[in-house]
């Protein structure tokens, strides 16, 4: 979809004046609002946002460079104005209601979690992790309002993710939160390439001109290869994780940053998803071809053309779609001794199926044989 003015795709001054509307009234708490809403210390400047209901913004908090993300409703008032404040949903923080006790509300999140990510041996970690971050005064207690909003927040995959993969190192850290709007360190460089063409543009622009102009300002090579080296720890970092297993649903350079070090982090998690999810979402789907099995851009199953429904297990694993990426991405520039072992691995690694049979050690092989190949290459140098 293309939107029309930068008023309909950029609504920060909306997203701010419900957030601190809701927090003056005492629906909603967090660590960030007095900053937002009171100090002006957290300010959103520069809009980044995709779409109108997913508002995104580089900015500042206390003069640090940070990544604000808040959702908001597309739904304008009967004028059509852009400026009208959209109708935030009734329901966004009726939970938990007033008398839930502690332990009701422990077990909410148990119960949240196991259906998101399924039956972990650590989820009552991460359902303290959860109530530690939700007491904002660090009293031991936690407030309606600090319930409420991170509630609200655990709808919002992306925030569950991070949460989850907090202690990930190509994780962007979480910084705060107000409401169901939070703050995330800002990484320097958010995409994988430098010249990123609008979709509605891409049929205007040549692919080779696109590839090219990018080859031309990408990185040195041997810093390629320490950013493609962490991208490949994430792949092993939500492949059978503490809290199970996630997919990469758009393998997307545009998701993939790295910070000034050229340490991979992922600049945007909303297209990775628990096993738990897409297989909920497959399970007795009705479909007549493979491309109707299909959750997020690319996390496709086969379709069962018997009984017309979706088995549940992805074909391609994340290993693969992250290889067809670095085809692109690491094999220019390349030094010559090294291009041919790996062009040969990345050709292996691309046709990797996700078929349970395969998973586990042929993937691992495949793995370490890549980033040692690399590793090799790279250390004792100054870009290790």
């Amino acid at each position: 979809m293309h939107y029309s003015s930068y008023s309909e795709l950029c609504r920060g001054h909306v997203c701010q004046m419900i957030i601190c509307d809701h927090y003056r009234r005492g629906i909603i708490s967090g660590s960030s609002c007095k900053a937002l809403c009171e100090e002006n210390t957290l300010v959103l400047q520069h809009c980044l946002s995709s779409t109108p209901s997913h508002q995104v913004y580089s900015g500042s908090w206390k003069h640090k460079p940070v990544i604000i993300k808040c959702g908001i409703e597309e739904t304008l008032r009967g004028d059509g104005s852009p400026d009208s404040a959209p109708r935030r949903e009734m329901t966004l923080f009726d939970k938990p209601t007033r008398g839930t006790s502690m332990d009701e509300f422990r077990e909410m999140l148990h119960s949240f979690l196991r259906s998101n990510l399924g039956e972990q041996p650590s989820l009552g970690s991460l359902v303290g992790r959860v109530i530690s971050l939700s007491d904002v005064n660090q009293d031991g207690k936690v407030s309606l309002a600090e319930a409420k909003s991170v509630w609200a927040l655990l709808q919002v995959n992306e925030f569950l993710l991070m949460v989850a993969l907090q202690e990930k190192e190509h994780t962007p850290k979480l910084l705060g939160f107000c409401g169901d709007l939070y703050v995330t360190e800002q990484v320097a460089h958010s995409s994988l390439y430098r010249l990123e063409v609008p979709r509605y543009l891409q049929p205007l622009v040549p692919s080779a001109l696109h590839s090219s102009v990018n080859q031309w300002l990408a990185p040195a090579w041997p810093r390629r290869a320490k950013i493609t080296i962490g991208l490949l720890e994430f792949v092993e970092e939500v492949f059978h994780g503490s809290y199970g297993s996630f997919y990469m649903c758009d393998a997307s350079p545009r998701h993939v940053g790295y910070n000034s070090k050229y340490d991979c982090k992922m600049a945007d998690l909303r297209s990775v998803a628990s096993e738990m999810a897409v297989r909920g979402y497959l399970k007795g789907r009705h479909c007549e071809h493979n491309s109707d099995c299909t959750y997020g851009q690319d996390c496709t199953a086969t379709c069962d053309k018997l009984v017309k429904q979706c088995n549940t297990e992805v074909v391609q694993p994340n290993l693969a779609k992250v290889c067809r990426l670095l085809q692109d991405y690491l094999l220019f520039g390349a030094p010559p001794e090294l291009r041919e072992d790996l062009q040969k691995q990345l050709r292996t690694c691309v046709t990797l199926s996700g078929l349970a049979s395969q998973m586990e050690v042929h993937h691992s092989l495949v793995l370490n044989n890549l980033k040692t190949l690399l590793w090799k290459k790279i250390s004792n140098t100054k870009y290790s």
